[in-house]
């Protein structure tokens, strides 16, 4: 028989009952009551410890010192817990309250192994905070099918936690494709050919033409710009499609029509239709120059669909540390478009994507940003509403919660929290979820590194969860800078040291 740790007091309710204790028991500690032939599941949210005595009426500290020395330390724990449901009856809520004065114990750990034990299509993140024998494991078919965000301030363990997760998945062949925004993944070791880095490079034969423009930087009210680079764009996919022109980039190509019709703009003699849009064309020209200096190391008619470039059962990389925001947007937009595009070909046609891929999208609040439109924004929202239906699951991770989109934010069904403790951050998630509770927002900034609130369909029951540390180099985590310092001032003197003595070596007074 499990420790009673206390009893229900005041009026119970089919969601919450309030307890006294005289132990101090912990917050996320699970408990069961026993009452009407029910074996009831429940979790500590709250706790408070006070004093009949040493109330908040007294005012004098001498009084207090009083009071102590005849009563000692007497004090009372009082606190809620959640009903989580009936552990004989599926995890049920039950259909009546507990009596107050039921009993309060202590969780059996064998029960709640079993409730943690997915099985089959389970993945290992960690252990219980208030009771560490119990693994923790989640669904992986409701975690990638109902999509994830894993939300934290900086230096909380995004990286691990991801890490986590992307090995897990890789155990079981899975395919992941993550969106690496600072190379932070690019080195790490999810195993011996695990791990496929590419390269964002993206074939602009695939580009729609709201991607290319976006490089351009053709603003939206440019009308008569927007209209000849249209034809341009037309004209060169065209012409290289046919295999014509060779030997030239893309935006070259683009370049050559336009700087036709310049041409003949500009001759007296010709009647042409460009006259009146000399100065249109020349201003293309121009931002074309700046886009092949900014972004031609993006455009390359050598690189294969992005589709093409996915691996099924590995942890495929798309390095994006080398571009801006402004660049990854496009490449990432792209990207998304094609596999979502990809997938539902391949289950209707059999061509195309063939295998399920869960997409990991870092630092996605720059991707898709709460008060700004992105083209990556339209397609995560898109793939987050429809991507269930084939297959492609989302993870969003951020650092900043309530600078991401809360459209996209609400459709992830499973969430990560480690610790936050900005209270705008807090509260943006907490308007997207509805599990969790006040009691719950309350305990993140408390949360140490690596510890973690799961909630969502991927988990039968909300927890609090110390989160397995990936044993693979992670180069996310911050720099030691002390002792940066010392190598720089070390290397320092050591060059210094070095030219010193190749000056005396030539006879010189250093």
């Amino acid at each position: 028989m499990s420790k009673v740790i206390g009893r229900c007091v005041g009026e119970t309710s089919l969601v919450d009952v309030s307890f006294i204790s005289k132990e101090m028991p912990r917050v996320g500690e699970y408990v069961s009551l026993k009452y009407d032939a029910k074996n009831v599941l429940g979790m500590i949210e709250s706790l408070v410890r006070g004093s009949v005595s040493i109330n908040d009426q007294i005012y004098d500290p001498l009084t207090i010192e009083k009071i102590k020395a005849i009563e000692g330390d007497d004090h009372y724990v009082k606190g809620t817990v959640k009903i989580l449901g009936d552990i004989d009856d599926d995890l049920r809520i039950p259909r009546t309250p507990a009596p107050p004065g039921t009993e309060i114990r202590v969780a059996d750990s064998k029960i709640l192994k079993k409730i943690f034990n997915v099985g089959k299509y389970g993945l290992k993140l960690g252990n219980l905070i208030t009771q560490d024998e119990v693994a923790v494991e989640v669904d992986i078919n409701k975690m990638v099918s109902r999509h994830l965000a894993v939300l934290a301030m900086t230096g909380a363990g995004k990286s691990n936690t991801v890490s986590v997760i992307v090995n897990g998945l890789l155990n079981v062949n899975g395919s992941v494709l993550i969106f690496d925004m600072h190379s932070e993944y690019v080195n790490t070791d999810f195993g011996k050919d695990m791990v496929k880095v590419m390269k964002p490079q993206i074939n602009p034969l695939y580009l729609s033409f709201s991607e290319i423009k976006k490089l351009s930087n053709i603003p939206s009210n440019a009308y008569v710009q927007e209209r000849y680079f249209l034809k341009a764009f037309k004209s060169a996919r065209k012409s290289l499609i046919q295999g014509s022109p060779r030997g030239k980039n893309f935006i070259a190509v683009i370049q050559s029509k336009l700087e036709g019709w310049l041409k003949e703009a500009e001759d007296p003699e010709s009647k042409s239709p460009y006259s009146s849009d000399k100065k249109s064309i020349a201003d293309i020209l121009n931002k074309l120059d700046h886009m092949q200096d900014k972004y031609g190391n993006i455009l390359s008619l050598e690189a294969k669909d992005a589709i093409d470039n996915l691996e099924v059962g590995k942890a495929n990389i798309l390095d994006l540390g080398s571009v801006d925001e402004f660049a990854s947007d496009v490449v990432v937009s792209h990207i998304l478009r094609n596999v979502l595009r990809s997938r539902k070909e391949f289950l209707r046609s059999g061509d195309g994507l063939g295998f399920p891929i869960f997409l990991v999208l870092e630092e996605a609040h720059i991707l898709a940003p709460q008060n700004r439109k992105t083209e990556s924004k339209t397609w995560i929202s898109r793939i987050a509403r429809e991507g269930r239906k084939f297959s492609v699951g989302l993870c969003l991770v951020s650092q900043s919660p309530k600078s991401l989109d809360s459209d996209a934010l609400s459709q992830a069904n499973n969430m990560i929290i480690l610790r936050l403790v900005e209270p705008t951050d807090q509260n943006h998630v907490q308007r997207a979820s509805e599990s969790l509770s006040d009691d719950l927002i309350a305990q993140l900034p408390s949360l140490n590194i690596g510890e973690a609130i799961l909630l969502g369909l991927m988990t039968r029951i909300p927890t609090l969860v110390k989160i397995d540390e990936f044993m693979g180099k992670i180069s996310g985590g911050d720099l030691n800078i002390v002792d940066e310092w010392s190598k720089s001032h070390e290397n320092h003197v050591k060059t210094l040291n070095q030219q010193k003595k190749e000056y005396e070596d030539l006879g010189g007074d250093y």
